[in-house]
């Protein structure tokens, strides 16, 4: 069954795509700028230890769940179930899981759109294109629904050439792309003046705020939100993995390569924050606080870019490129949640899955845009402060619960059949009943109040 819904090629081809699911415009932007308002590498340390606590062990789960059952998020949840009332809520759990995973790419789609728009402004303004330039990074509504457009067109194409062809063959060529830049970018800033002072915030730990609860809160929303878990991506990608590979050790790979970018953003982002303010660039509020993640990436930092010249322009076209390419990873693999379902559901070709799940999708971004001021802020909220970890909840449920525990150990032993006498395999299904649920639902009660 799963050579005949497409399959990665590879364990590396795998890896790079699920890794570049998680690794997303808040790994870039958002992370390091919790960790520089929340004790720099305090923060750092109890994230480390949460992502792994948590965010690890929910991977594994979709990950395991999604191989042994070769099938889309709805598909596998009710195809664990064990009597018709916990199929009905498996039905239903992986319908909301695609409902939500749409609303986040439909925001998503968005912000990736204004990424590209200032990824071409740069080049164009060089070589005299000034009005197009200005067009490119002015908040109009025609310049929003045809960015976005461009943007949502990029994803489907992607979807359209199956698994091996189109996400993994793209996600092997943007993953390495994306990390190269990274290093190269933080490495530059790093010699510029005001850049050590911004390295000093984000390494030398406040420890005084480590048990704070707004860093173990923030932590805890990182830690979770990092890895792209609840809205069923991994567990569709994980159903595209052979039964031959060795899932524990290609889940420990993704979730080290994704905590290790978001982490490495840190020398990236901080260190320009600071060079931007020795240049006489803003960076704080009046409050004295840092200036919230949108402000500085489309304000803060094309200040800074303004006054390095030609240098500038390479900095920004490479660094806007970055997040282009961190925003078209991650939207694969949302796009990939209900163009999986509507396949096997309803038996389509994937062009034509692709193409009405990515326009339906891009329809709803295009209504967010009409009404921008009343509809952006509470679609992110409804999805990612709500719907993400609700999801999460059931589907801790669902494994823990629902999931004979036999069955979800003989998956693993596919490939190791003495994984199970590991202490890790051993808690783990405990861990996964408990534990994550708690966590999770501390998230979730967070996102209420």
């Amino acid at each position: 069954m799963a050579a005949n819904r497409g399959q990665f090629g590879s364990r590396l081809g795998f890896i790079f795509a699920a890794a570049g699911s998680a690794v997303g415009l808040g790994n870039i932007w958002g992370f390091p700028t919790q960790a520089a308002s929340n004790g720099g590498a305090a923060f750092l340390l109890v994230y480390l230890i949460l992502a792994f606590a948590l965010a690890y062990p929910v991977l594994m789960a979709e990950l395991i769940l999604g191989r042994y059952t070769h099938g889309n998020s709805v598909a596998a949840l009710s195809g664990i179930a064990r009597g018709p009332v916990t199929k009905v809520i498996g039905t239903g759990t992986g319908l909301l899981g695609i409902l939500v995973a749409s609303m986040i790419l439909s925001f998503y789609g968005i912000v990736a759109g204004w990424m590209l728009g200032y990824t071409l402004s740069y080049p164009l303004d060089v070589v005299g294109a000034s009005s197009a330039a200005d067009w490119l990074t002015g908040f109009t509504m025609p310049r929003n629904l045809i960015l976005m457009a461009v943007f949502m067109l990029m994803t489907i194409a992607i979807i359209m050439g199956g698994v091996k062809e189109g996400i993994e063959r793209w996600s092997s060529r943007l993953m390495p792309t994306l990390i190269i830049t990274l290093i190269a970018l933080a490495a530059y800033v790093l010699t510029l003046e005001g850049a050590m002072t911004g390295l000093q915030v984000y390494l030398i730990p406040d420890f005084s705020k480590i048990f704070s609860s707004q860093l173990i809160l923030s932590a805890l929303g990182s830690a979770f939100f990092s890895l792209s878990l609840g809205v069923g991506t991994m567990l569709v990608y994980g159903s595209y993995i052979s039964d031959k590979e060795h899932l524990p050790s290609i889940g420990a790979q993704v979730a080290l390569i994704d905590v290790g970018i978001a982490v490495l953003a840190g020398f990236l982002i901080l260190p320009v924050m600071y060079v931007a303010a020795e240049r006489g660039v803003e960076i704080f509020s009046a409050s004295g606080a840092l200036l919230s993640e949108d402000t500085l990436i489309l304000t803060v930092l094309p200040e800074l870019f303004a006054t390095m010249g030609t240098v500038g322009v390479a900095l920004a076209t490479a660094f806007f490129s970055l997040m282009t390419i961190a925003a078209l990873t991650s939207s694969i693999s949302i796009l990939e949640v209900p163009v999986a379902f509507i396949v096997e559901r309803f038996d389509w070709s994937r062009k034509k899955a692709a193409v009405v799940a990515g326009g339906l999708i891009a329809s709803m971004s295009g209504a967010i845009i009409l009404d921008f001021e009343n509809l952006f802020g509470a679609v992110i909220a409804l999805s990612t402060r709500y719907g993400q970890p609700l999801l999460g909840l059931l589907l801790c449920v669902f494994v823990g619960w629902v999931w004979q525990r036999n069955t979800l150990l003989a998956e693993l032993k596919k490939n190791d059949p003495h994984v199970a006498e590991g202490l890790f395999w051993r808690i783990w299904p405990v861990y996964v009943r408990f534990v994550c649920p708690v966590i999770i639902a501390i998230i979730f009660y967070r996102s209420l109040v």
